[in-house]
């Protein structure tokens, strides 16, 4: 073919494509059909238009030719990583003879994995508008000489000012989607947090249920159940009610029904008379009395006993009792609120609990979730215990390593909040710098599960998990950024990119992890 052929072509593949973005509205068709032309006309093998992204400071693959949706789908670059991450730092057009020769090429997307890449040429150019690198547009095509590259580059760059405008108009339409979606995002979470109890962590679709029902109880003078496992924190929802009622400024009284004596609880509740026993010195106001006006909560009723179940169904009733001792009737207005992590109907069965009080209790219960049903949660609690005891110990703990988070989450967690909690505050003594590490956390947390994949299997398997651990703390400490850990950790781009691939890290995950 003549020279003059030659540029006939390029200048019909030109106007083809100036004709092509003048009809085309619709900007990813207009640009995936740039890219079919390339094909088509250049001898190009795969084809990608990468789209930077001002908030995450990535560059996605927005148009492909030749890739699959999963392959472009992987197409994203930090400014400085691979090839395509350096032409959009540095704003200057490269070219690679031969891809498998190049170190920095990471083929990120996997588009050549069956392919020799010593057969690719690769050439990528900056997209820029207004002297801003807004993307790149880059080509794979059959291993060629110096010339037919500089010939293509040449084309390549007037390409990408030919699509500087439709890419810049796209990139500004995402970005402005991506704002409107994350401002969606933050008005759920407002509105999610707007009915979560200012005392109480989590927002877990359990507990959102939980506190939707709270909402709707509290203002009322209904008898509440709150039934859940121990340590879930059933005296907090207690209080929410109490401090979201029209009680609030009245008295809010705790009785634990498991921690008193048979002999005593009946004197605790309804107060006594003096002279009513043996010690019976003075009279004594029972907690009834006392809660008058306000909220009585009775932790653990399902241990109260029969005789002062009597009592309390009365006051159920009739809003009445007597002390210990006593003939005289008092009146009280006291709103009563209960729990147990006990199965009410299995005592009524043995004969241990009143039916006709379950009845009167069970009229509006509350399921408080385990800790194992909502781990989601888990991150929130972590965060608030590390911050409380960070306070009470004068500690300055910030993080938690992976490794750990990997511990706490995969754990049961049978004694649920409170369990979590007292881990939190052991491994906050423990810690000496200002991370908690896994060897600070309880020992129960220790198990098969959780160190196998550390102590178990041939050598090279202990390696790797090391090698993986190590690349995924220094990720977070440089907040995902791929030339930073590479330079870090003494790795080139492309080795890094490689053990990502490995390991299946989402870089994404690391961006702004404190």
């Amino acid at each position: 073919m003549t020279t003059s052929n030659c540029n006939n072509d390029k200048l019909n593949l030109l106007y083809e494509m100036n004709t092509l973005l003048a009809n085309e509205d619709d900007i990813q068709t207009a640009l995936f059909g740039i890219l079919r032309l390339m094909n088509k006309k250049m001898d190009m093998q795969r084809g990608m238009i990468g789209i930077f992204n001002r908030r995450s400071e990535q560059i996605y693959v927005e148009a492909a030719y030749g890739l699959t949706f999963e392959e472009k789908k992987r197409g994203r670059y930090s400014l400085g990583e691979g090839i395509t991450g350096k032409v959009a730092e540095d704003g200057e057009p490269i070219v690679v003879p031969a891809v498998g020769e190049n170190p920095d090429f990471l083929d990120r997307t996997g588009s050549r994995y069956n392919i020799n890449k010593k057969d690719i040429s690769f050439i990528c150019v900056p997209i820029k508008w207004n002297r801003e690198v807004i993307g790149t547009l880059s080509v794979d095509r059959p291993i060629a000489n110096k010339q037919q590259l500089e010939e293509d580059l040449a084309v390549l760059l007037i390409i990408s000012v030919m699509i500087s405008q439709k890419v810049s108009v796209h990139r500004a339409i995402h970005e402005e989607n991506q704002m409107l979606l994350e401002q969606n995002a933050r008005l759920q979470y407002e509105l999610k947090e707007k009915f979560r109890p200012a005392n109480i962590i989590g927002n877990s679709k359990g507990m959102r249920v939980a506190y939707e029902l709270i909402k709707k109880v509290s203002k009322t003078q209904t008898s509440v159940l709150i039934l859940g496992e121990s340590g879930v924190g059933k005296e907090l929802f207690a209080h929410a009610i109490h401090y979201d009622s029209d009680r609030a400024n009245k008295p809010f009284i705790k009785v634990n029904c498991s921690a008193l004596p048979p002999t005593l609880i009946e004197s605790e509740l309804f107060g006594h008379e003096k002279g009513a026993f043996t010690g019976a010195v003075n009279i004594r106001k029972g907690r009834f009395e006392l809660a008058d006006g306000g909220t009585i909560f009775l932790d653990e009723i399902g241990e109260l006993s029969l005789n002062a179940q009597t009592k309390l169904l009365r006051i159920l009733q009739e809003r009445e009792f007597e002390r210990v001792g006593g003939s005289v009737s008092i009146k009280v207005n006291v709103r009563v609120i209960t729990a147990t992590n006990r199965n009410l109907s299995e005592r009524i069965e043995s004969g241990e609990f009143r039916e006709d009080l379950f009845y009167r209790l069970n009229v509006f219960p509350i399921v408080v979730p385990p800790l194992r049903q909502r781990k989601n949660d888990i991150p929130m609690l972590i965060n608030h215990f590390i911050e409380k005891y960070n306070k009470m110990m004068n500690k300055k703990i910030t993080r938690v390593s992976t490794p750990a988070i990997d511990m706490l989450m995969s754990y049961h967690w049978p004694g649920n909040v409170r369990e979590l909690e007292n881990c939190i505050e052991r491994a906050v003594i423990m810690a000496d710098e200002n991370v908690i590490l896994g060897q600070h956390l309880s020992p129960t947390l220790q198990t098969v599960s959780t160190t196998e994949k550390l102590s178990d299997g041939p050598l090279q398997k202990q390696l790797d998990m090391l090698e993986y651990t190590i690349i995924m703390e220094e990720l977070k400490r440089c907040k995902g950024n791929m030339s930073k850990t590479s330079q870090s950790l003494g790795l080139t781009n492309r080795i890094m990119g490689l053990r990502i691939k490995k390991y299946g890290i989402d870089i994404r995950h690391y961006k702004n992890v404190t």
